[in-house]
């Protein structure tokens, strides 16, 4: 231990001796693990990001809606009949819900706001785990009526609203006079459907906007909750016998619906971007090599520099050991210098590149130890021939240098 010590501290003086050099020398392993870090950062951000907007879709949930075979005929849409049939004939439903969206402009007290009208009802909330923060949700009489009732999202409601001054406000959507009866909760990163913030958003009673908006009885897309105890697949494969029998297409014909299990989107998403996210990360360790390379570079020079230092403490019986221990600790003192430098850089380049592009930071403590350690790994591999070559060198021969 007290080699260790005393060769630990030759070789901090030896690196100071040359302060410049031995940043230089690093300069390879700090943009190494920086790139590594940041890549990986920022990668979790973007994966993170991706299945939070998903996840605004809801957990244990498929969307169906049309699709176009034939590009010349437009997709044949829903109805609500169908919605109670998939309620009626799968088991493990817990929640079917259709639901009709159309851009639109609210207005309240001389104020206007592009928004989203979204029609559906208390199920289309449960489906995609929508919880009223203020006020209340939708009765059954007003579903059943097509009630003139809202319930608005925060964005909303800041946008025209005054604040605790909302609920029980009469507003207009469109040509629509409505009462504000609830806010919603606010939802992070969620999409209540394609293209679109969930926080910017009015509900209303299905039947009101199918009636005196969109002037029809159909349903762009419906959302289905299953029970997380049954299994996705089956309830999958029912629900495509069911609506191709409904369709009357049969089972060689390619459907025109399709499915989506948000389940599934969530592990494609993790599986696409960790991929991404390694490969990027593969690429950016290549700077590492260079680093180590580097290393080696500046250590063979040390060791023709330092041939008569070397050949006076092994004449005065110094141990070829401890001459390779020296070199050793020199290279990783070096590389882990670098990898500690690294990952404060990555750290607030993350910190900068996360907020500049509207991605979550998430430290991740096991990639920046790895990083440490693989810099530490760097250090022995390519320091361990100079090392060595220096605990070769011939006494005498060495004494004889210039």
């Amino acid at each position: 231990m007290r080699m260790f010590s005393a060769t630990l501290l030759l070789s901090l003086r030896e690196i100071r001796r040359h302060l410049l050099r031995s940043f230089l020398t690093t300069l390879g392993i700090i943009i190494g693990v920086a790139s590594v870090v940041v890549m990986v950062t920022l990668g979790r951000g973007l994966t993170v990001s991706v299945q939070e907007q998903v996840s605004g879709l809801g957990s244990d949930v498929f969307i169906v809606f049309p699709s176009r075979v034939d590009p010349n005929i437009a997709p044949a849409p829903f109805d609500e009949d169908d919605v109670r049939a998939v309620e009626a004939q799968i088991p493990g439903i817990q929640y079917v819900a259709g639901t009709v969206t159309s851009p639109t402009i609210a207005f309240h007290n001389g104020q206007d706001w592009e928004t989203t009208v979204q029609g559906g009802n208390m199920d289309f909330f449960g489906a995609q785990s929508i919880n009223v923060s203020e006020g209340r949700g939708f009765n059954p009489t007003e579903e059943s009526r097509g009630d003139s009732v809202c319930i608005i999202g925060p964005t909303v409601a800041e946008r025209i609203f005054v604040a605790d001054e909302v609920l029980g406000e009469q507003m207009r959507v469109g040509s629509i006079s409505c009462q504000v009866i609830g806010v919603t909760e606010e939802r992070s990163g969620a999409s209540s459907g394609p293209g679109q913030d969930a926080n910017d958003v009015v509900y209303m009673p299905l039947k009101t906007v199918q009636r005196r908006l969109i002037g029809a009885r159909n349903i762009q897309y419906f959302v289905i909750k299953y029970d997380p105890l049954y299994s996705s697949t089956s309830i999958a494969a029912q629900l495509d016998d069911l609506l191709r029998e409904r369709r009357l297409i049969q089972r060689n014909e390619d459907p025109d619906f399709e499915v989506l299990d948000t389940a599934q989107i969530n592990e494609t998403v993790s599986t696409i971007f960790g991929t991404m996210t390694l490969v990027v990360a593969v690429i950016a360790a290549i700077s590492l090599l260079v680093g180590g390379i580097g290393i080696m570079n500046i250590m063979l020079v040390s060791v023709t520099e330092r041939t008569r230092e070397i050949g006076i403490r092994l004449a005065i019986g110094a141990l070829a050991k401890e001459v390779r221990l020296q070199f050793l600790t020199e290279a990783v003192v070096l590389c882990c210098f670098g990898g500690l430098v690294g990952i404060a850089l990555a750290f607030v380049l993350s910190i900068l590149i996360a907020a500049a592009v509207d991605l979550p930071f998430i430290f991740d403590p096991t990639i920046n130890v790895l990083s440490f350690v693989f810099s530490a790994v760097m250090g022995m591999i390519f320091g361990y021939y100079p090392a060595h070559r220096a605990s070769k060198l011939d006494p005498i021969e060495a004494l004889r240098h210039e």
